[in-house]
């Protein structure tokens, strides 16, 4: 017993001083981007999403996480609706602040302490009739094959929170993970940014924007980045520097968790390459484009009001709630949290070619351009921030008019025009669980087709 204690103690005393040791040469910055990420995900899901606190912390910061996030603790304010993370003081701590109809967002310690408490951009309640079949009310069509899919553990994958799968304008099957239902506002990660080319969209058919127009930004106009046109950013060509590798402090994980205004950080990154000429993934990108469209309404309550007034309220998407950063500009690039089936209403939004209930709201042939594949991706990428190929390597054959909404941790939307097919799946499955939605996707378009 006296050696095995004395194992144990050794055993601790050197994984303490391990730890220490990786504190004291991890870049403070490192642990500022662990503060934020943890304060900013935990606001999230407390306050949109109505999960605990604690169960967000260790699901969804510390385990799919990196190593130091373990260290992190939490401190939630119910009343004043905010939440600090801190890293046993071994950096600044995380702060995150909660508006109602505008999420969290990531602030300062001066903005923190000044932060009187929740303010709210006020919004009319969205009543759908519950008695009426989706999209219209809650009433679905069950397609057995198709559920008994869905319900398959090792089809869903590791992490799973949500699957709808649509066919025709009707849910024909949907699963949930223990926890979550069909009420639950979900995280889409980099699925925000198709959402944020159907708002350029929008501002496109009000004659406010063009997609061959250049000299976007006035820091732009007096050098080679004058040449950058509405197109390659929507097609993710600018020819912007930006490092969108995560893990690590990189220009991705800086922009999100440690820059109060998002757009101005990823405008002020150098040319690299020609625009138009090379295709580079870039979050940045896509903050860029959330400055623009937001900067041709006159007042910035107008701008923050439009996504819900033109988007979201015509297609009955109740829950969705873009979040903006510290300056204000929407963070088109990844904080949309919906609910599954409110997910389902946009991708049903694009299949009907940017229609609804027999309205035209996209311009017509831009949900065509979206998807269109670009030379500079090698095809894999549309012209509108969204994917024309999914994953790596070889998969299962899908059909050749498929396209993706893609997101980080496993958030996929796989969108077949000719078969009026969505499949939505959410979750928190890292990479590294080798998990491929292909399989699931694949098995689905068997069983309508």
């Amino acid at each position: 017993m006296g050696r095995k204690w004395l194992w144990l103690a050794g055993s601790v005393s050197t994984a303490i001083a391990g730890v220490v040791g990786w504190l004291v040469v991890a870049p403070p910055e490192l642990l500022s981007v662990g503060d934020g990420y943890a304060a900013k995900i935990v606001c999230s899901n407390v306050f949109i999403a109505g999960r605990d606190a604690d169960a967000v912390l260790a699901e969804d910061v510390q385990a799919p996480g990196h190593p130091l996030l373990r260290l992190v603790r939490i401190s939630v304010d119910e009343t004043r609706k905010t939440v600090t993370a801190r890293m046993f003081g071994f950096a600044a701590p995380g702060h995150a602040i909660y508006r109602e109809g505008l999420g969290c967002t990531n602030v300062t310690q001066g903005e923190f302490a000044a932060f009187p408490g929740n303010r709210q951009l006020r919004r009319r309640p969205l009543q759908l009739d519950e008695a009426k079949s989706w999209p219209d009310g809650s009433g679905t069509a069950v397609v057995p094959a198709v559920q008994a899919l869905v319900a398959d553990t090792q089809l869903a994958g590791p992490g799973m929170r949500a699957i709808v799968v649509v066919k025709d304008g009707r849910i024909i099957a949907e699963d949930y993970g223990k926890g979550f239902s069909h009420a639950t506002p979900l995280l889409g990660w980099s699925m925000t940014k198709s959402v944020t080319a159907a708002l350029v969209g929008l501002r496109i058919r009000d004659g406010e924007m063009a997609l061959d127009r250049t000299e976007l930004l006035l820091q732009w106009r007096n050098d080679q980045r004058s040449k950058i046109a509405l197109a390659d950013l929507m097609a993710m060509q600018s020819g912007l520097q930006f490092n969108e590798d995560y893990g690590d402090v990189t220009d991705v994980t800086r922009m999100l968790y440690l820059e109060g205004d998002m757009a101005a950080f990823a405008a002020e990154k150098p040319l690299e390459a020609e625009p138009g000429q090379r295709f580079s993934y870039s979050s940045g990108t896509s903050a860029i484009l959330s400055r623009l469209w937001m900067s041709t309404f006159d007042s910035v309550r107008e701008a923050l009001t439009f996504p819900r007034a033109a988007l979201f309220r015509p297609l009955g998407m109740a829950s969705a709630v873009l979040e903006p950063d510290a300056h204000g500009t929407f963070v088109g690039s990844s904080y949309m949290y919906a609910t599954a089936r409110d997910w389902a209403r946009f991708g049903l939004f694009l299949l009907q070619d940017g229609n609804w209930n027999g309205e035209r709201i996209l311009p017509e042939g831009f949900v065509a351009f979206m998807h269109t594949p670009t030379k500079a991706s090698g095809g894999r990428y549309g012209a509108g921030q969204v994917w024309t190929k999914f994953g790596k390597g070889e998969g299962p054959p899908l059909p050749d008019d498929a396209y993706w909404l893609q997101g980080h941790d496993g958030q996929t939307m796989m969108l077949v025009p000719s078969l009026g097919l969505a499949v939505v799946r959410l979750g928190l499955t890292p990479s590294r669980s080798g998990y491929d939605a292909r399989l699931l996707q694949a098995r689905i378009v068997e069983a309508v087709d």
